[in-house]
Formats: structure tokens, sequence, C-alpha cells
């Protein structure tokens, strides 16, 4: 068999062969052989066509970390069928049956999945934070999609599709984030439990038995959810479940109507009164203690929805219809009977636990915040389990954030205490809470309470540092550069936008991503208290790649926010390298002149010159880009033309623009061989192979929409002038690596 070492693998199950190389023009026969041969950062390109056990594949199929499975996204993946499904040893839930399993960082777009098996799921996701997109989930025996574990999965513009039980299972701690989907015509659209608190955001769910269901102690986020004639309720809570429907600053925005019972039949156990905001839900519509909130941010009137257009769904193999279980009261998530495995959650004794020193944390070691961590705790602010562990990605509850901040901070004290009703004076955290308190960190609710077992989210520990330490000074615009600005509560946004000023803010893996309502976990508690630590001079500044830069400027690009090269964008843009026009847009398919091109490179490198001025004849003393050219000039990334001009405004191609690259990194020259994965390799001059041979070994050169064509003679976009720069950056560990399916990899 040949062993391809190319960064795009093809699969064909109708013409192609597991002994061939991968290739386009000789392609794979199946998924499962093209994913014995991938490395990180590898695409696997499916033809259409159905790929089954009858075509060879074997199930289920693992994605690891960094590699993408990609079909046809602009139709969801109609035409790309993958049947079947094998047997996976879940940690959590026994023996299950899978067509897919996604590691860290994997990705599965465009496709469409039918798992046919006796309680069968689309894909299983168990402790890890892949990316799904634009795939179609059609009659799964059980679900399209079971999250579980500490799983944190991003899941956007997909369908879920007459699936026998659920749209999508969310259970455990799982969190995540379910954009604009839509799931109809199946069991429960989603049902949700254990302590899973995902974001679900822009769906619409209507057709169901039911639409969202909610059990044990599932604490969801709904924001501009559409949730609508489902046979039963819209949306049930049983047991301790608590939807997240807005506050009177941050209203929810859903759209509960024409549901066969009730629009939120809230059966919790025993009652806890859920409150609602900015929703369009009818009171009568309503079944157990609702406290309806008045918003204080004006919201859009909801629009009449007409009857939904059909949604195209590929024909899968002939599955019988299953038949609903009459059971009075739904079960959220009925097929999987495990064995419940023993969580610990830490409970902070009065007596301390003696810490184990920060090397010898076993999961802290090569974590993204490993060097917040070990900062704080060798200042004995926080603290390891006796097991070894620091549990980074388990949530934080108010009572123990109280404990870190007492510790961390000894200020003034700016109030009186307040007797909170539900904290005895036996309570192990007594102490810090009153003192975190008093210090204007923390308060308590309207009720009396202080609730110290309730999980702290992003945006509370924002807003508490920052009134805490008293900061001041940010710049509303400065939260521009997150791209889910929109889900921060009006409350917050000036304080957010001073953390973001002070270098408070911390996001992984994707900086441009504030998660505002999302529970905060112990890696990211342990960030943000260190850098309110540097930002009060208190402690030195460390490197990380995921600190949100203090002197961001990005402007809203509405012509972005679906494009291919969406994230190099945000990411150059959030940093101040890039801007827009005046009318908002970034114009990414545009041409880029010479001139905006040293303008970017002086902005983003600030390159010290290698060589002496040159003075051309086209570039006036006054023209708005000299500077930037004469710089870009002297660090070697920008030359002349042989008649000595410049020429500002001709547009720079894509070969010019990968060979300033690596001219001004003097990047050593590359072997030519790996320049075999471009298709129109003959059209590079032969005396720059080595050169782009170089960018490509370094991962710089982006190619879109086929990552085999290099296009060299064409005018390079702002888009691909935006991603090469990005990807020059993260070479040098000045920006988070990003994860696309069109980056070069040799």
């Amino acid at each position: 068999m040949v062993q391809s070492t190319s960064p795009i693998l093809y699969v064909n199950p109708t013409s192609g062969s597991d002994s061939a190389a991968g290739s386009q023009s000789a392609p794979f026969k199946t998924i499962a052989r093209a994913l014995q041969q991938v490395r990180s950062g590898t695409t696997i390109q499916l033809a259409s066509g159905t790929y089954s056990t009858a075509s060879g594949e074997t199930f289920p199929l693992f994605i690891p970390s960094g590699v993408t499975v990609l079909g046809n996204e602009s139709n969801k993946g109609n035409g790309i069928q993958i049947t079947g499904g094998g047997t996976y040893a879940s940690p959590t839930f026994a023996n299950q049956m899978a067509t897919f399993r996604l590691d860290n960082n994997a990705q599965l777009r465009g496709v469409t999945v039918t798992n046919p098996e006796i309680r069968g799921t689309g894909v299983w996701i168990e402790s890890t934070a892949p990316t799904i997109a634009n795939c179609t989930f059609v009659n799964c025996k059980r679900e399209g999609v079971f999250a579980t574990g500490t799983a944190n999965p991003v899941v956007n513009d997909s369908v879920f599709f007459q699936n026998a039980a659920n749209g999508i299972s969310i259970v455990r701690d799982t969190k995540g984030e379910f954009r604009r989907n839509v799931y109809q015509n199946t069991g429960f659209g989603l049902a949700i439990g254990d302590n899973a608190a995902p974001l679900i955001t822009d769906s619409r769910i209507f057709e169901n038995r039911s639409g969202i269901v909610l059990s044990k102690a599932a604490r969801p986020v709904l924001r501009g959810n559409t949730v609508e004639r489902n046979t039963e309720s819209g949306l049930i809570s049983l047991e301790r479940s608590v939807p997240n429907l807005g506050s009177s600053q941050d209203p929810g925005g859903n759209i509960f109507r024409d549901n066969g019972e009730f629009d939120f039949q809230n059966a919790t156990s025993p009652p806890i009164t859920i409150a609602s905001a900015g929703n369009q839900l009818t009171p009568t519509k309503v079944q157990g203690p609702i406290e309806f909130l008045v918003s204080e941010v004006p919201t859009p009137a909801p629009t009449p929805s007409p009857t939904p257009a059909p949604i195209p769904v590929p024909t899968p193999i002939p599955t019988p219809s299953p038949t609903p279980n009459p059971i009075p009261v739904p079960t959220p998530i009925p097929a999987p009977t495990p064995t419940p495995l023993p969580i610990p959650v830490p409970t902070p004794s009065p007596t301390p636990t003696p810490t184990p020193a920060p090397s010898s944390l076993s999961d802290v070691r090569g974590h993204w915040a490993e060097t917040f961590i070990q900062g704080l705790i060798s200042r004995n602010l926080i603290s390891g389990f006796p097991d070894g562990t620091y549990k980074p990605e388990a949530p934080i509850t108010r009572a123990q954030y109280a404990s870190i901040v007492a510790k961390a901070y000894d200020l003034p004290l700016k109030q009186s205490a307040t007797n909170f009703s539900d904290v005895p004076q036996n309570f192990w955290a007594l102490d810090s809470i009153t003192k975190s308190n008093r210090m204007g960190f923390i308060a308590g609710f309207p009720d009396g309470t202080f609730r110290p077992g309730q999980n702290l989210t992003r945006v509370q520990a924002l807003v508490s540092l920052v009134n805490g330490l008293g900061l001041t000074g940010g710049t509303p615009s400065v939260i521009g550069v997150y791209s889910d600005r929109a889900e921060i509560p009006s409350y917050a946004t000036d304080l957010v936008a001073t953390a973001t000023q002070k270098r408070i803010v911390v996001n992984h893996p994707n900086l441009a991503q504030l998660r505002p309502s999302m529970d905060i976990t112990r890696a990211e508690v342990a960030a943000l208290v260190y850098q309110s630590l540097v930002a009060t001079n208190r402690a030195p500044a460390i490197a990380s790649a995921f600190i949100v830069d203090p002197d961001v400027s990005i402007a809203i690009f509405p012509d972005v926010s679906q494009h291919w090269a969406k994230d190099f964008v945000l990411g150059l843009a959030s940093q101040n390298f890039i801007k827009g026009f005046a009318d908002g847009s970034f114009q990414p398919d545009a041409p880029m002149t010479r001139a905006q091109y040293a303008a970017i490179v002086a902005k983003a490198f600030n390159p010290a010159p290698k060589r002496d001025a040159f003075k051309f004849p086209d570039v006036a003393a006054d023209f708005w880009a000299k500077p930037m050219i004469d710089q870009a000039y002297r660090a070697g990334f920008i030359s002349g033309f042989p008649d000595g001009t410049f020429k500002p405004n001709q547009n720079v191609t894509r070969l010019q623009l990968v060979l300033s690259l690596a001219s001004g990194f003097s990047l050593p020259p590359g072997d030519v061989s790996v320049l075999n994965l471009y298709d129109d390799r003959s059209a590079i001059p032969q005396n720059v192979l080595d050169r782009v041979a170089a960018a490509t070994q370094e991962r710089i050169i982006v190619n879109y929409p086929n990552v085999r064509q290099f296009s060299p003679n064409r005018d390079a976009t702002r888009a691909e002038v935006s991603a090469m720069v990005y990807q020059t950056l993260a070479r040098d560990g000045r920006v988070a690596s990003l994860n696309s399916p069109y980056i070069a990899n040799a």
C-alpha cells in the first residue's frame, strides 16, 4: 500500500481503492483507510456517495485531534451519506453504538449521518472539544449527537431530522455551544440532563414530540431560539433543572408558541421558581412557578414565523418507524442505562489539605492554563486535591471563588458585613465570603441569600474582579473583539471592557469568544485571578497566547461572519493589525494593493531594518503609506521593480505575498518535493521553488477553496493576505493556532 503524505486525502466510495495513494486522482475507497494515514492538520475530502459497511467502512470512525472530515458544507452533506455504527466502550455510559467519535479539535463538516443500529448514535463526544458544522443527522435509531463527560463541543448550522429518540443528548458536565441548528420531527429536539450547561442559541426546534427536555440539575443557557408546534411541550424542566431564560439586563429572546400542551412546563421537584425575561411566552401556556421579569434592554418585536419550508434531507437506507413510548412523563434520554460513576466534587475543608507541588499535579502539565495555575499555587492562593490533581475543567462555586479572592487580596473593607440567610455560622467559607463581600468583590441576591453552592459564570467573575479592585478606564468599543459580544449583559458591558483593557480577560481556545454565560472552570478562574494580580502590579506578567490584547480595535465586519477566513481576519483585527472600511465592511474577497500590504507588514511585524532605504519615484513624500513602504522595504519584505518604481497601487499576487513573507523572515530553503501537494506546481517559477517550499513547510500558505491549488499568479485577496499573515504570526507563537482545512500542510 502507498502511504500518502499529503495534507489532504481524498476518498471516493465508488471509484476509490484502499491500496491507492489517497490523492485526488487516486482516492481511497474508505474513510477508515484515510483515518489510518492522517496526522494533525490533515483534511479528508469525501466525494458524493454512500459510506457504509457494504463499501468497506469499519465503525465507529474515530477522527483524531486536528483532523477534518469534509463533505459538502453548502448543502449540509446532501449526497454524502455515512451509514452504520460500531461499539464504543464509553467511560460514562458503558458500551454504545456510534457512527463517529471525535477527539479534541477534530472537525466533521458537510456530511449526512445515519446510524440504523439499535440504540444508534450519529456522533459520540466523550470529554472532548470538537466542531460539527453544516451536517445532517437523519434516521438515527437514538440521537444524532450524544455529548457526555466534560465535553465542550461546538455544533453549528446542522439539521437533526427524524431521529428516533432525540436530536441531541447532552449530559454529565457537558458545556459547549449549539448554534443555528434545526431540530425537526424527532423524539425530543434536545434532551439535556445531569449537570450539563450548554449554550443553545438561534435554533429552530419544531414538530418534535417535545422541543427541549431538561432533567437532573441541567442548567442550559437559551438565547434567541424559536420553539414551536411540538406535539407535547416546547420546554420541560424536570427534577432540579433550571434553564437560563434571561434576566432583566440580558433578555432571553426566545419564542415559544403553538406547542401542543404547554409552551413551558416547569415540573421541577420540589418546585423551583424559574425566571423568564425578554421571551415570547404566553402565561396561559405555562405550567408551574414562573417569574416573568421585565426586560430593561429593548428587544425587537418578534416577526410572524411562516410555515417552515421543507428541510432538504437525503433519503437514507429505509428503517422501520419507531413507535413512541406512551409514558406520561417524558424520559429525556431513554436509551443509556449506565452504572453511575462517582464524580468527586471538591468541598474545601476548614482544615487545609496538604497541597501537591505544582509539578506533581498530574492533570495540569501541558494544560493551556498551567502557568497561571502554578503562579497562584506558588502564592498559596489555590490548591490541588489529595489525589494529586487540580481538575482544571471542573466548575467553581461562588463559595470556592470567594475563598480564592479572600486569599488573593487584602483591600480596605468598603461595606459592613451582610448576614446571608443560607450561610450558617459553621459554614467552611463563612470568613472568606464575609471578607470578599465587604471588599466589594461579590454580593448576595435580593432575597438575602448568597447561594454558595451555585456555579460562577465567566461574566460574573470578570465583573467581580473589576468591581472589587475598583478598576476603571475601559473603552466600550473594545468589546468588539468578541464575536459573541451580543451575549454580554448590558450591565456588564463597561466592566468587561475595563477587564479587557487591563489584560485580565483570558479566552481559551478562541480569543474572540468570551462565552460570558458559561460556567467558569477552575483553570479559567486561575487565569483571570492571576491576570488581575498582574493588572494591579502584584505579580509578574507571563506569556500566553490566550490573553486578550488590551489595545483591541476591531470593527464589526458583517461580510466576514460566514466567510471561510473569518477566524484569520478577526484574529488580526483583534490585535489591531488590520482594519475595515468606513461602511463597516472588510471586503474579504477584494484584492489588496502593494501599499496596503506594506501597511499590514509594518503593523503586524514591526520589522527591523536590514538594508538602506530606497527612494521610489512613484511614492511621494506625502503618500499615506510611505513610512510603511519604507519600513517593509528596509526589512526585506518587499522590493521595487527593475525600472526603480514601487507601483504602490498595483495588486499583490499570491506568489508575491508568499515570497515576501519567506524573504522578510529569512526562511531557509525548503525541500521542493513538498510542492507535490499542489496540483498546479508547474505554474510556480523554477527559481523560487525552494522559497515556496519553505513557506509550505512552515504552514504559512493558505489555499481556498482547494488546498491543493496554489494559484501563484492570481491576485491575493484581503482574506488570503490576512490568513497568511496570521499563519506567520502563529508560526512564532504570537497568536493562537487555528485549525483550518485550507492551511497547506507539508
